[in-house]
């Protein structure tokens, strides 16, 4: 499966990535030779091979999930410095517009 020009500028697109005509062809020649490996691997004989999850013998280390009451809303909201409706107000930090 070839990739073009055509579906890697859609894709950037989609990325919203802006490039220019000779990155655009140098980017699909490298997708190119990606999907070309990838199409390598999946011709390598995988029968009687255990499934690999993990590289190594690590185990989980972490401690037990036990449930801790929290702390009591009234003592917590009354070292915040605003709140409206019961929650704690932050100004906002996520710009929700299209060309963010």
């Amino acid at each position: 499966m070839a990739i073009n020009a055509q579906e890697v500028k859609h894709v950037a697109g989609l990325a919203k990535l802006e490039f220019t005509d000779k990155q655009l062809d140098m980017f699909t020649g490298q997708m190119d030779e990606i999907i070309k490996m990838v199409q390598q691997l999946s011709e390598v004989d995988t029968t009687g091979v255990p499934v690999t999850t993990h590289v190594t013998d690590a185990v989980n280390v972490m401690r037990e999930d036990v449930a801790a009451k929290g702390m009591d809303r009234d003592l917590l909201m009354k070292n915040v410095p605003e709140s409206q409706d019961g929650y704690i107000k932050v100004p906002a930090i996520i710009d929700e517009s299209e060309e963010g």
